[in-house]
């Protein structure tokens, strides 16, 4: 009961402190990318706010993740921009006035003086759930899970001094994020979160990245803790469009790792990727073999249309404990039809060798195929849609996080969902003032499939085949 009154008051003092301030100019104009504002640190030490004319382009985004928050425009970074997937990270332009109205966190000079910039924001939200599931979890809906009850998802804080070389040079760099809030059950990591958080706190503490980064000329080598970036969808907040994640996020890829990966830029159009760690959520592996991460990442001349391929793959341990070579590859594709219309689509496929449920010996395989399309109205409003199609084709990949962390405090699905999972999601952001974006949705999902290893169904306590949610969650960047 604590823990919800101090989150409303967050959400009351975050449209009383921003809302209130008038924003002639709103939101950066249309084609502003959220990356390229993150790039223009790496330039000017003093967090001042940058952003890009129409023809400017996001830098790519494994680059992004590693640079998540640097000041962030939410419903901007998937909507108004195709993401240039192999793209230098200092595209600049010069400020403008709608970019002079986004207010910041004031730098200490401790950090100035070392490059080093802070910032963070805070997410929260609310879904109702049109079947009231008895249980008041949305089934497989991760991270907005609750049904009919507010959640504080991230409050957000990092530290950042990226690396710049231009591609000649040497420099040095690095990053720490933290968050709290009930995300943390999604980003747990065995040997990390489980060691700060107990698994019945339904909010706690979550370490989403830290790690050192060295440059040379243009090879950028990253050693710690850090997001892979290998789907359309992210983990922080500030990086999607839709409160809700798709499937192909919440259950389909390494979200999480602790290891190196190296990005060395061949030239303008074409990045290079290639890794080692751990494994999925693991920041002490359960066995002794390293997985490796690679791919590439493309842009088109014109800078409308970009491409990134990545494919991971190595021993993992599943639900019951087992070890399983795992492998799973994503391919996203982005396009700028017109200066307000964008598109984008993302195909994942993934195998899990003697990996099949019930357990029989054989093979597990998913696949899944996810779109996006988002129209710019003017510099304050956005609209987006998103389809979604997802086979757990052997009942692998689909369970409630709630097993993951061992309680109550996630959906208690059993895997075994051997089937089709679709979903429809429309929303839309709204940006008041520059530093906050609020993102009702509309979603629609169902399944057909088999039942899971305890006879349940996906939605409705286990009792149902689809459902309807209606949600909207606050992003308030500082």
């Amino acid at each position: 009961m604590q823990v919800r009154s101090q989150a409303a008051s967050l959400l009351i003092l975050g449209v009383c402190l921003f809302g209130s301030t008038r924003s002639e100019a709103g939101s950066p104009a249309a084609g502003t990318g959220g990356a390229t504002q993150f790039a223009a640190y790496e330039e000017e030490q003093d967090a001042s706010p940058v952003a890009s004319s129409p023809t400017t382009v996001p830098s790519d985004r494994l680059a992004r993740v590693s640079t998540w928050g640097e000041p962030q425009q939410p419903s901007e970074v998937p909507s108004n921009e195709p993401l240039d997937l192999g793209g230098a990270v200092d595209m600049i332009e010069a400020p403008t006035e709608a970019a002079a109205q986004t207010w910041h966190i004031r730098q200490p000079q401790v950090l100035q003086r070392w490059g080093i910039n802070m910032g963070g924001w805070v997410q929260q939200g609310i879904t109702g759930n049109a079947t009231d599931p008895p249980d008041n979890f949305n089934g497989p809906l991760a991270t907005n899970d609750r049904s009919g009850e507010y959640q504080l998802n991230q409050a957000w804080m990092y530290f950042v001094r990226p690396t710049k070389t231009d591609g000649c040079g040497f420099d040095l760099g690095g990053r720490i994020d933290m968050s709290y809030g009930t995300d943390w059950r999604f980003g747990k990591n065995l040997g990390l979160e489980d060691r700060i958080d107990s698994p019945n706190q339904l909010y706690g503490l979550v370490l989403p990245q830290f790690y050192f980064e060295a440059a040379v000329n243009n090879l950028t080598l990253k050693m710690g803790h850090w997001a892979t970036g290998m789907g359309y969808e992210m983990v922080p907040a500030v990086g999607n469009f839709f409160y809700s994640h798709n499937y192909l996020m919440s259950y389909t890829e390494p979200l999480l790792v602790t290891g190196v990966v190296a990005d060395y830029k061949l030239n303008d159009r074409w990045t290079a990727v290639a890794g080692l760690h751990r494994g999925w959520m693991m920041f002490e592996d359960s066995n002794t073999d390293w997985d490796y991460i690679t791919g590439f990442r493309w842009l088109s001349d014109d800078k409308r249309t970009g491409l990134s391929f990545l494919l991971d793959g190595g021993e993992q341990t599943n639900f019951f404990g087992v070890d399983h070579y795992r492998t799973v590859y994503a391919m996203v594709l982005t396009h700028k039809l017109t200066e307000a219309l964008n598109y984008a689509f993302q195909y994942n496929h993934g195998w899990e060798y003697g990996g099949a449920l019930p357990a029989t010996g054989d093979d597990a395989q998913w696949y899944g195929i996810c779109q996006w399309l988002t129209y710019t109205l003017n510099p304050k409003l956005t609209l987006g849609g998103r389809v979604e199609w997802f086979r757990d084709d052997d009942g692998d990949r689909v369970a409630g996080v709630g097993g993951w962390i061992g309680s109550d405090r996630g959906w208690q699905g059993a895997p075994g969902f051997a089937g089709n999972f679709y979903e429809i999601t429309v929303g839309l952001n709204w940006r008041p003032h520059a530093n906050v974006v609020l993102r009702p949705e509309l979603r629609y999902d169902w399944y057909d499939g088999t039942t899971n290893l305890t006879g349940a169904l996906p939605f409705g306590g286990g009792t149902r085949t689809d459902q309807l949610t209606c949600a909207v969650d606050l992003v308030t960047t500082f």
